[in-house]
């Protein structure tokens, strides 16, 4: 027996504009060039530095960040949080992957990393300090 409509825990907009929300608003980045060298600040709420995978290979910097559904015993009115597999990919050449510098604080994911050389690089895992 539900003693609360459903309806008081939906948001005045969802129905009227009827979009639903999606795994789309996760990890968004701004890019920016500071010191000679490219910066990016991804967010990643919800997410521990064990989760989030940084790659390199052929010029393409792919962040991958994977979260596991907890089973619960539980009826929800509302479920708004996503699990599974969230990823983006980015180009920025073909630089030294050594070069490459990734810290994560607070949902924020933070990369730095130098213009591309034009040398050619072989795929590579990039470690979260």
């Amino acid at each position: 027996m539900n003693l609360v409509p459903r309806y008081l825990f939906n948001d005045l907009f969802d129905s009227f504009l009827d979009i639903p929300t999606s795994k789309n608003n996760i990890m968004k980045a701004d890019v920016y060039e500071e010191d000679g060298l490219y910066k990016m600040d991804m967010e990643i709420p919800g997410f521990k530095k064990e989760d989030i995978n940084i790659e390199f290979d052929k010029g393409y910097l792919t962040i991958s960040a994977k979260k596991e559904e907890v089973k619960e015993d539980k009826e929800y009115i509302r479920r708004e949080r996503f699990y599974g597999e969230y990823q983006r990919s980015f180009y920025v050449g073909e630089i030294d992957e050594k070069t490459i510098k990734a810290e994560f604080n607070n949902g924020m994911l933070q990369l730095t990393f130098p213009k591309s050389n034009g040398k050619e690089n072989v795929k590579k895992t990039i470690k979260i300090q």
